[in-house]
Order: structure tokens, then C-alpha cells, then sequence
């Protein structure tokens, strides 16, 4: 068995120690140490990751009462001692955030009765599922106060491996679920857990806690925070959003949120106005290529790089002008084919039928309505020719 450092000093991120095996496995090459600092995958913590004489360790998984480093080049068969290097900044960000979600499922379960029924440390924040189906802003604004009032008290973090009957003489929150010896994470007064992740000597260097919002999971919700070093990203992050909108909003923050809602609600209203006028254009359109027409019982037109929905409203608008008359409208994209097909309110007939037979022409798809159908394919041959063969269906 593998020794774990990390269990004797968590801020070990060095060690120096004999290969016990390089191998390989389905995930890559692998290798197994006497001891090792390189916490694996569990508890919901992410493993570490570093290097093992240079050779960069990808990943740390406990397979098969193995410890396997997980390395992105294998290390040469007859390597017998190798130089471990943890990286400190993801090792010590994990112990943060470890840490602080400890505090946090206390504070939710011992001040409001929500225990956490689930933890996920991600790479930009940190969620627990709470077993409650709703948290409004008062109860989350009181525990944040209590998380960061807890983590300024600088509480020491303590760690002791013991039987699950020795724990009993602890307010655990849950039994250690263990056979043999159980490892104990205790934050006196606060918290008293079996956990097998890594955690810092004291609460504050957590620093601090910010809870970021929640969403509906089920029949709970899932809360989303970040502690320590990612509070100060998260405040960068949003500052900087923040600086580059007062460039376009010349306002207080405290009113930007009213400044870009209304600057929403006018554009909407250009958008709308500007849909409307379009139609307009599109039914003088439609009119003019009626009147083209000089009552061809055929209307076909060419277009270059229009959007499909235009050229399907600028159709609509054509056959209502024209109830007796067959429409093919054609638009030739770079590389594409894409049509319209329909005919007058006179005419009976299933334009899906016609439209089988034109799109194996083109390697295409399409459909709709017996009056009314759209398709598109590949550019194989020009749009005229296209519709010349449509033409010879109708």
C-alpha cells in the first residue's frame, strides 16, 4: 500500500520515493510509489495534479487498492526513485474550497435545518445539493454572515483517524461509514465529519465565502459558492465587466441595471419596428413581381444570399397576390441550394409531391404544407437550372 502524505502534512507538495510499478491501463500510462503527496480523486475533490521527474501527472486515481499516477508520457522502465512535485496553487485552492463547503453544509444544516445531500468541488465554483426545494435571499444573506463570521474566528482544523465506535464519542453529523479505521475532519463547534479530503490547519485561511445563488434539482436545490482565492476572481471578474459597461453607460453602478433595461426594452421596440417595416418592403415586393409577372401562370425568381425565413415571407406575400399562379423561389448560398414552392389559394394541388422528386437533384431536405413547402441541399447546379426543372414538374 501506498503511503499518503498528504494525510501526515496536507502542505507537503514535494517528497522524494521508490517506483513500485509503471504500467499502463485503458486511462494511459500509469505509476504506483512507496508514498506519495499527489491526493487522488474522492469525496468529491478533484485529484492533484504536478510531476514525477519532469514527466507531467495528469490525473491520481485509486484503482484496485493501487494509487495510480497517471502521467502524460511514460516514464522509462528502469526508473526506481523519482522527485514528486505537487502543484501548490489547484492543491491549496482545493483545501479552500474543501474547507469552506464543510462550513457552509453546518451553518445550512445546524442554523435552518438543511443538510447537504451532495458535494461538487468544479474547477470555477463549488456546488452542494440542500434538502429543501426553495432558499430565499434573507436565509442566504444570515448564513453567508455565519460562514464568514466562523472563518474570521480562525478555528483550528484538526484531523484524527479512529473506529467508527471511537467516533461515536463525537456529534457527528452522519456514522463513519467504515470497516476498520475512519479519518475524522473536526472544526471544534462547528463541524465534526468523516472526510478523506485535504484541508487547511485553520478556518481562516479559507478567508472568505461568497454564496453565488441556487437552482431547483429535483426535488432540492443545488447552491453554488466559491471560497478563498476564487472570491477575490469572482469580484475581478464582475469589476471588470462592470468598468467595461460604464465605457457604453455612463452611470453609477447602482443604476446600470436600470440603464441597460431600458436601452433593452428601446431596442426591442426598433426591433419590432424595423420587423414591421421590412414586411412592408417585402409586401411591395411581392407586388412588383406580380405585376412583372404579366399573369404567367409560373412565378420564378433568383436570389443571392437571403435568409430562407425572407424569402418564405416574401413567398407568402407573392401567392396572396397571385391566388392562381405556381411560385418557385430559388437562393443560391455559397455552397447551398434552398427554395420555396407554393402555389395560389385557386390552385389544388400537393407541392410536397413535387418537391419529392426535385430534392434527390440536390442531396436535400425538406417540406411542409400541400400549398406551401421549403427545402434545401447542396449547390450541385445553378439556382436557374433549378427552377427550369421545377417548371417542367408543374
Amino acid at each position: 500500500m501506498t503511503t499518503k502524505l498528504y494525510y501526515v502534512d496536507a502542505y507537503q507538495m514535494e517528497f522524494e520515493t521508490g517506483v513500485t510499478k509503471i504500467n499502463e491501463d485503458e486511462r494511459g500510462s500509469y505509476v504506483v510509489l512507496r508514498e506519495t503527496a499527489f491526493y487522488p480523486t474522492g469525496g468529491g475533490q478533484p485529484h492533484d495534479i504536478g510531476g514525477l521527474n519532469g514527466v507531467e501527472v495528469i490525473d491520481v486515481e485509486e484503482i484496485e487498492d493501487e494509487l495510480r499516477h497517471y502521467t502524460k508520457e511514460k516514464l522509462p522502465s528502469g526508473t526506481r526513485i523519482v522527485h514528486g512535485k505537487v502543484d501548490q496553487e489547484r492543491r491549496l485552492d482545493h483545501m479552500q474550497q474543501h474547507c469552506g463547503q464543510h462550513i457552509i453544509s453546518a451553518v445550512f444544516e445546524d442554523q435552518f435545518g438543511l443538510p447537504t445531500t451532495s458535494f461538487h468541488l468544479g474547477k470555477d465554483t463549488v456546488t452542494i445539493d440542500l434538502d429543501t426545494e426553495y432558499l430565499d435571499d434573507d436565509l442566504l444573506r444570515k448564513a453567508e454572515e455565519q460562514v464568514n463570521e466562523i472563518i474570521l474566528h480562525n478555528i483550528p482544523v484538526a484531523t484524527k483517524w479512529m473506529s467508527a465506535k471511537e467516533a461515536l464519542e463525537f456529534p457527528l453529523r452522519k456514522p463513519l461509514a467504515v470497516n476498520g479505521e475512519g479519518r475524522l475532519v473536526m472544526i471544534p463547534g462547528v463541524d465534526y465529519n468523516g472526510c478523506g479530503g485535504t484541508h487547511p490547519a485553520s478556518t481562516g485561511e479559507v478567508m472568505a465565502v461568497k454564496l453565488l445563488g441556487w437552482t431547483k434539482n429535483k426535488k432540492q436545490v443545488r447552491l453554488e459558492f466559491v471560497c478563498g482565492r476564487r472570491v477575490l476572481d469572482k469580484l475581478g471578474q464582475k469589476h471588470r465587466v462592470l468598468t467595461d459597461m460604464k465605457r457604453f453607460v455612463p452611470r453609477p453602478e447602482h443604476q446600470l441595471v436600470e440603464e441597460v433595461n431600458e436601452l433593452i426594452q428601446s431596442g426591442r421596440g426598433k426591433d419590432k419596428k424595423i420587423a414591421e417595416l421590412e414586411k412592408q418592403l417585402l409586401k411591395h415586393e411581392a407586388r412588383e413581381i406580380v405585376s412583372e409577372s404579366q399573369g404567367e401562370r409560373v412565378i420564378q425568381r433568383i436570389f443571392k444570399d437571403r435568409p430562407i425565413k425572407t424569402i418564405q415571407t416574401l413567398g407568402k406575400a407573392i401567392i396572396e397576390e397571385a391566388p392562381d399562379a405556381y411560385l418557385i423561389l430559388i437562393c443560391e448560398q455559397e455552397d447551398q441550394l434552398q427554395f420555396v414552392l407554393a402555389h395560389g389559394a385557386d390552385i389544388n394541388r400537393n407541392m410536397n409531391e413535387v418537391a419529392k422528386q426535385i430534392l434527390p437533384l440536390i442531396e436535400g431536405k425538406g417540406g411542409g404544407k400541400p400549398d406551401f413547402v421549403q427545402g434545401g441541399g447542396k449547390r450541385v447546379m445553378n439556382g436557374a437550372e433549378l427552377a427550369d426543372r421545377v417548371k417542367n414538374l408543374l
